[in-house]
């Protein structure tokens, strides 16, 4: 069963990670959030959940506006050829969030390691990232490091690499 975003608070909160959530309408796309969410300080996140040919799974977190070269991110990533979009259900299964809602905070979800997290260092450069909170109804603010640290206590090992161009 997936976690809750309450159970997500908490898991932040017992890390010591202090954080703010904004509620607002569903969001589903990073021009809905971009009308939509007034004024939250910080970098604002685009999640990209991707699949190789050898079924590994990564979870691209970068910048809203950022521009990412699919046919060409696998070099840099370290998939095996070419990526293409994981499919829902397996979101659903690995990260616990809906098309719509994806979020590097879906790592909680993934008990197993199975998904690589990488972050975009254009979006890293940010003090304050902003990302659901394992859904698209709120926008949670979470300073740069604590989202890394909060990474490596669900079991992952973050990469940061120039992703965007």
């Amino acid at each position: 069963m997936p976690k809750t975003p309450e159970q997500l608070f908490e898991f932040l909160a017992g890390l010591g990670i202090a954080v703010t959530t904004v509620r607002h309408p569903p969001l589903f796309t990073v021009a809905d959030s971009q009308s939509l969410r007034g004024e939250i300080a910080g970098g604002h996140t685009k999640n990209l959940f991707l699949k190789d040919k050898k079924d590994q799974f990564f979870l691209l977190t970068v910048e809203e506006d950022a521009q990412i070269d699919l046919k060409a991110v696998h070099h840099l990533i370290g998939a095996s050829g070419r990526v293409s979009f994981g499919k829902p259900d397996r979101l659903l299964d690995l990260l616990g969030v809906l098309p719509g809602a994806v979020t590097a905070f879906g790592l909680i979800n993934d008990s197993q390691g199975t998904v690589r997290m990488i972050f975009d260092e254009a979006l890293m450069r940010h003090e304050i990232i902003n990302a659901h909170p394992l859904t698209n109804d709120a926008t949670t603010s979470i300073a740069r490091e604590d989202l890394l640290r909060f990474a490596v206590a669900t079991g992952h090992e973050p990469l940061v690499l120039k992703l965007s161009g």
